[in-house]
């Protein structure tokens, strides 16, 4: 066959064509990390159609105690924009964020417009919070992540579908602000991931009506925001933080709160071992155990998650109640 020099440029100009073309398509998504599950998948779902976030925690790891990745060091500081909820949550980003907050914009959604935010729970019921543990960063005045976040208030926001509807809506702005070629898009997806919310939010306040007003325990105080949206009756946690073990005069005061308040379930996390929960029920063989879980440990990660996980947390407490 004979070499045609026409033929042959033709071929080259395709073919660089052919491999210009996805550089040109990752070249125009933005670069966004985030920090939870929870608020990839609200990220995600406003982002779908132009590109994908990173994220950090995923599976069953837990926010406070999570240790960076060298590659998720470099994802943070080639970031356009890392969403997260504050340092009183993850608090093993607060370092990394202080370090590229000169060139990243960092967005604490704790901190978004329209939020209810509540004050943490110290009483007997609710064992009180050592707020040393989460590592609060100092506010001062500049980014996003160093205004206020209220180191003394709950940072599980994101169980309340209508503090998500704030998430969102802040989300979709910070990324039309940073991407405006996407805008549109962004605003759409946002618009269309508010109205699924008003829609979870009614669902989820007839499904649980029926069981309001049966006592129960969780394993340790995450669901604040899920319980005041639906009025529901939680007595107490086990324990503040997920990774310390209650103290013998704990237990002792926790198994005569289930007896005297008459507790129907007591809730597990899928992240910690279920011993300790088994121990706290033993003395009252009545009382059901049940799994509740704030992150969407065993979720896949996607648009999808934040409804699955909201959804989860409503079946598992009408199984358990309805049942006991």
């Amino acid at each position: 066959m004979q070499f045609n020099p026409m033929r042959s440029g033709v071929l080259k100009k395709l073919l660089g064509g052919l491999l210009f073309l996805p550089l040109v398509a990752l070249a125009t998504q933005p670069q966004i990390v985030t920090s939870i599950k929870p608020v990839y998948s609200l990220v995600a779902g406003v982002m779908q159609g132009v590109g994908e976030p990173l994220l950090l925690v995923s599976g069953g790891a837990s926010p406070h105690d999570y240790s960076l990745k060298p590659s998720e060091a470099r994802a943070i500081d080639q970031a356009q924009v890392v969403f997260w909820i504050g340092p009183n949550l993850e608090s093993f980003l607060t370092r990394s964020l202080d370090n590229v907050k000169d060139k990243v914009r960092v967005v604490a959604l704790l901190d978004a417009p329209g939020m209810t935010v509540l004050p943490l729970r110290e009483s007997g019921a609710w064992e009180p919070h050592g707020h040393d543990e989460h590592g609060h960063a100092k506010p001062e005045d500049g980014n996003d992540h160093e205004h206020d976040h209220r180191a003394d208030h709950d940072p599980h926001v994101w169980l309340d579908p209508v503090n998500a509807i704030a998430m969102v809506r802040r989300i979709m702005a910070v990324l039309g602000e940073v991407d405006v070629a996407h805008r549109v898009d962004y605003q759409r997806n946002g618009a269309a991931l508010v109205e699924r919310l008003d829609r979870l939010n009614e669902r989820l306040a007839t499904e649980l009506a029926p069981v309001r007003q049966r006592p129960y325990l969780v394993f340790h105080d995450a669901y604040q925001y899920f319980e005041r949206r639906y009025d529901l009756n939680a007595i107490g946690s086990v324990t503040m933080s997920a990774e310390r073990r209650p103290g013998a005069k704990r237990v002792a005061d926790i198994q005569a709160r289930i007896r005297d308040l008459q507790a129907r379930c007591v809730f597990s996390e899928p992240q910690f071992q279920p011993a300790l929960v088994e121990t706290i029920i033993a003395s009252n063989p009545a009382v059901r155990r049940g799994v509740l879980d704030p992150l969407g440990a065993e979720l896949p990660p996607g648009p999808e998650a934040y409804f699955q996980l909201l959804q989860g947390l409503a079946t598992s407490l009408r199984a358990c109640l309805d049942g006991a």
